[in-house]
């Protein structure tokens, strides 16, 4: 019996672990150990749709790119999402198609490409605000700064894990694969889409679209992603159990289920990192308010528990 749809979205740490290179063998294993988790959702009668962050690997394929701009023509940062959107969704519906071959299940895997129409104006491109690629020590920013003229942010002040490159990251506001993705997923087949919360393109005065230089936030992404799909559930899948408030504090508190007005009031409040908790916060905010009779946030183990009401913060109306 169907438990309703659920748009699932993965952070990268189910793709590259923070202590991990990135190689493919290392990215392989960790779609497949997620994998196996998102197969067991299933056999429990959930229809899911899913879609996936790209940013450390977006932000290596740019290292990538510039290194060898002596040798390649380098590519934009809009092409290596869409490169990334490609790579890691091939990962995902391979692995997933075999799992659930192997557990008896006939349903059909496959990847959209997703273009995601923003506003050419949006002030995130004044102000970039999404941290992509590896960590860097102070000294190591310094550098990059002064000699690629990147624009780096500390992760939080005094942390070790240090610094990162910030690009624009505008609000999404349409999806263009919109109709082709409701009707697959009508039609049974578990859709990947949106991965990296989509190409970013703007559009032009003659119909067509132009690539824009930016990064989507996946989580803001996943809410426009679970409109389109009708989803009943929006799960956004992290490395924490549950969100807390006061984090950091000794004073912090795991949130368990709250009503949306209350998360909204602490979201307000600023108690929700932007580039960290704070987007995926917003997004389940939007899509409770939307209509959606519940959003959850918490760990790819936890995730079945969380469906099932024994774990991780459940926003509901």
């Amino acid at each position: 019996m169907e438990k309703g749809t659920i748009l699932i979205a993965l952070g990268g740490n189910a793709i590259k672990q923070a202590d991990q290179h990135g190689t493919t063998e290392e990215q392989l294993l960790n779609v497949d150990i997620t994998v196996q988790q998102l197969t067991g959702i299933i056999e429990q009668g959930y229809r899911i749709v899913l879609t996936h962050g790209n940013g450390p690997q977006a932000g290596n394929l740019l290292i990538q790119q510039e290194e060898a701009a002596s040798i390649v023509p380098p590519q934009e940062l809009y092409v290596c999402g869409a490169m990334t959107q490609g790579q890691i969704g091939w990962m995902i519906q391979n692995r997933l198609g075999y799992y659930l071959r192997k557990k008896g299940i006939s349903m059909p895997v496959a990847s959209i490409i997703t273009q995601v129409v923003v506003d050419a104006h949006d002030p995130d491109f004044a102000n970039p605000s999404k941290p992509v690629g590896p960590f860097y020590t102070k000294e190591q920013a310094g550098k990059l700064k002064n000699e690629k003229g990147y624009l780096l942010q500390e992760v939080k002040p005094g942390s070790p894990r240090g610094w990162r490159r910030l690009v624009p990251s505008p609000e999404p506001k349409e999806i263009i694969e919109q109709q082709a993705i409701k009707a697959l997923a009508d039609s049974g087949t578990l859709v990947i889409a949106s991965g990296g919360g989509g190409i970013p393109v703007r559009r032009n005065g003659d119909g067509s679209f132009s690539g824009v230089q930016a990064v989507i936030d996946k989580d803001k992404a996943a809410f426009i992603l679970a409109q389109t799909v009708q989803a009943d559930t929006l799960m956004i899948l992290t490395d924490v159990e549950h969100v807390f408030l006061n984090y950091n504090t000794d004073k912090k508190k795991p949130i368990h289920t709250i009503r949306v007005q209350d998360m909204q009031r602490y979201y307000d409040d600023g108690q929700f990192m932007n580039g960290s908790m704070g987007p995926k916060v917003l997004a389940c905010l939007r899509f409770v308010q939307w209509g959606g009779s519940r959003a959850i946030i918490t760990s790819l183990d936890n995730a079945l528990g969380a469906l099932e009401g024994k774990t991780g913060t459940t926003i509901v109306p």
